[in-house]
């Protein structure tokens, strides 16, 4: 089959394209044919015979079986002028032909497979030509094997298998085209795939193979699971952080949160002045704050399957106006206190 030939006309939209084999010597000549000489069909598929050159004054389209237009081989005739067609002995009910001449042939069989012959009457002269018709068995479906579904990012590798016998295979990695780079190899042959270091976009893989006319078989698409992260982790809290500092008055409400991108889902856990804390969850709620609950907090989310660890952490001060006047108060209690050490004891004397 050679497709880098001419063509003499443009295709109709068919379900089937052939190559063409001659087209070049026939239309120097300006002889009517069939185009191409040799065509390959596709069982179950459509398939078209297509005239080429024939006379547009055209009176009837006969098409034949074999080399030869008798009678006992037409399959079907077309009359244009009258737009009356008509059956022969050789027509198996799936063969018609169009306002073109071009002989059509619905859900093509192995049996098919023959010389056909036209001939085209225009009152004036006749004209004829023969092509050969070969169909054949569309290739199955190529099957798919990968080593592993279950990877970790830029850690694990993944290498994949297209069993088929075409010779041309292409690689589909989420749906998109690779080649080999320095990520991916593709062997000689095509048919394997190496993904040395996965990425959490490789998670759809497939192969797909050109069969006869170039119509596209394509694999089952393979669904790979890619753990990464946490990449970053996110605090959100109530009162507001400001360069590392929640401010919140003794008494308030302090509500605490925070989030990671993840593959799995991450565990979270808290701590409080280096203390772990017993919550496991990714938000804490202080319904009234004590001076028990300031200090040096922080988020630790971890991945299991990644066995990464990242962490956000900050501080819970009251208002500076607060914490001033607290520590005075602390003070002054503390003074009290020592006064009344001294009126129990008069002679103590620091």
């Amino acid at each position: 089959m050679d497709l880098s030939r001419p063509r003499c006309r443009p295709w109709r939209k068919l379900v089937l394209l052939a190559s063409l084999l001659a087209c070049g010597i026939h239309q120097a000549f300006g002889q009517m044919f069939i185009s191409p000489d040799s065509l390959i069909g596709v069982k179950g598929f459509r398939t078209v015979l297509v005239l080429e050159n024939a006379s547009q004054d055209a009176q009837e389209y006969s098409w034949h079986r074999g080399a030869e237009d008798t009678v006992e081989n037409m399959i079907v005739s077309y009359k244009p002028p009258s737009n009356s067609w008509l059956s022969g002995p050789m027509f198996s009910g799936r063969e018609n032909v169009t306002k073109l001449g071009d002989l059509v042939i619905r859900r093509s069989a192995f049996t098919d497979t023959g010389n056909y012959t036209v001939r085209v009457d225009t009152g004036n002269e006749t004209q004829r030509a023969t092509g050969w018709l070969e169909i054949q068995e569309l290739e199955s479906n190529p099957e798919i094997w990968v080593n592993t579904s279950s990877v970790v990012e830029d850690v694990d590798s993944v290498a994949a298998i297209c069993y088929t016998n075409a010779t041309n295979v292409r690689w589909y990695v989420d749906y998109t085209l690779v080649s080999s780079n320095d990520r991916m190899t593709i062997s000689p042959d095509l048919k394997n795939l190496t993904i040395h270091r996965v990425t959490r976009q490789d998670r759809q893989l497939y192969c797909e193979i050109d069969t006869i006319m170039e119509i596209p078989r394509r694999s089952e698409i393979l669904s790979l699971t890619v753990a990464y992260g946490p990449d970053e982790v996110l605090l959100s809290t109530s009162p507001s952080i400001f360069k590392g500092v929640l401010s919140a008055k003794i008494g308030s409400q302090v509500d605490m949160a925070c989030t990671a991108f993840s593959v799995p889902s991450p565990k979270y856990h808290w701590s409080h002045n280096g203390s772990l804390l017993s919550f496991s969850d990714a938000s804490i709620t202080l319904p009234s704050l004590a001076w028990e609950q300031m200090g040096r907090y922080r988020c630790i989310v971890d991945n299991p399957v990644t066995q990464l660890t990242m962490y956000r952490e900050f501080q819970i001060q009251t208002p500076r106006e607060e914490h001033s006047c607290c520590c005075k108060q602390r003070f002054l209690h503390l003074r009290s206190q020592s006064d009344l050490r001294y009126d129990i004891f008069p002679d103590f004397s620091p």
